[in-house]
């Protein structure tokens, strides 16, 4: 509770922020509904902001966190119980959607000031978490940098948890594994913290704040892994049953997944090929990563089109009303 305090109290303080800087809103409805990307590093910020709000493990604990409830075991409370959670996960993710227009329209706003200082311009320079707390200096004061750092430390211990249990889920669904809780948590958090805490060390907060970039694009990169299959199996009339998508929200789905899917590769081929082509090496080193590099591409769009087309005809669906013969109790006839 208090780490959902915590990031609404930084909520509250972006929009107040934002309510003061007074960006231009035609220029945010514009930027919301027709991006455009400009500058240096606007493309993988932007993947990494997509594998940040849609991470893949959080597909499979959003589908989880239906079981947490006790849902009546007919076709009417199953799409009851789904209704329901859509729409509160749906509110999470609008919450969520709000609060990043709010920090990128302050920071766009703040940095692209016409009288902007001189140094607040180095520090738009190069901002990174470590040095975004100036943002807020309007609504805050200097108290600014402790309330952004609080926020920092609970959002992301809310990703550590949201991790956990979604490594909780995968492990009981798919690998049948059950562990205590202590010990779940003790081996999935060192597993999410100390290769954090090697990379901060060793690169300072410069390195912690690219690390974090690195591991948004992978998480981007590695959501067809998840995406695809959770389409397929939530469309499926032979998994599903009466419970499948509909039609509606099945050519949306593979819409939008499509898209994802189409921006990772253009961004891995562009990048890796721009990348070759101004980092300076000689062109045998050069042939040589690419020898390497090339063919894990095309692993990655192969396994992304075999997912896609592979077919599962097995029918796992049961319907639950035919088993309420079995719940019945068993009362002895008395004969005369």
């Amino acid at each position: 509770m208090v780490k959902i305090i915590s990031v609404f109290i930084m909520a509250g303080c972006f929009f107040a922020e934002l309510s003061y800087v007074n960006p231009p809103a035609s220029e945010v409805m514009k930027g919301m509904f027709i991006p455009k990307l400009s500058g240096k590093g606007a493309t993988p910020d932007a993947i990494a902001l997509l594998g940040a709000l849609v991470m893949p493990h959080n597909l499979f604990l959003h589908s989880a966190l239906v079981l947490s409830r006790k849902v009546p075991r007919s076709v009417h409370g199953i799409n009851d119980a789904c209704r329901y959670f859509l729409i509160e996960s749906g509110f999470a993710l609008f919450v969520a959607f709000l609060i990043n227009v709010a920090v990128v329209s302050v920071s766009g706003t703040v940095c692209f000031a016409e009288n902007i200082s001189s140094e607040n311009a180095d520090r738009c320079s190069d901002l990174t978490l470590n040095s975004a707390s100036f943002l807020l200096k309007n609504v805050l004061g200097q108290s600014s940098s402790t309330i952004y750092a609080i926020a920092l430390l609970a959002s992301g211990q809310s990703s550590t948890i949201t991790g956990t249990y979604a490594g909780q889920y995968i492990m009981q669904g798919f690998l049948d594994l059950k562990m205590k809780k202590w010990l779940r948590n003790l081996t999935t958090r060192c597993i999410a913290i100390i290769p954090s805490l090697v990379v901060s060390i060793i690169g300072g907060s410069s390195g912690a704040g690219r690390l974090i970039i690195i591991a948004s694009m992978i998480l981007s990169f590695e959501l067809p892994f998840a995406l695809i299959p959770l389409l397929k199996f939530s469309s499926s009339a032979t998994k599903m049953g009466p419970h499948k998508n509909s039609t509606y929200v099945l050519v949306v789905s593979w819409i939008l997944g499509a898209g994802i899917i189409g921006i990772n590769i253009y961004y891995l081929s562009t990048g890796f090929v721009e990348w070759l082509i101004g980092n300076g090496l000689p062109k045998v080193a050069n042939a040589f990563i690419g020898i390497l590099v090339f063919p894990l591409m095309a692993v990655y769009i192969l396994a992304v089109i075999y997912l896609t087309f592979r077919k599962d005809v097995v029918a796992t669906f049961i319907d639950p009303t035919s088993l309420t013969w079995r719940l019945r109790p068993i009362v002895p006839s008395i004969s005369s």
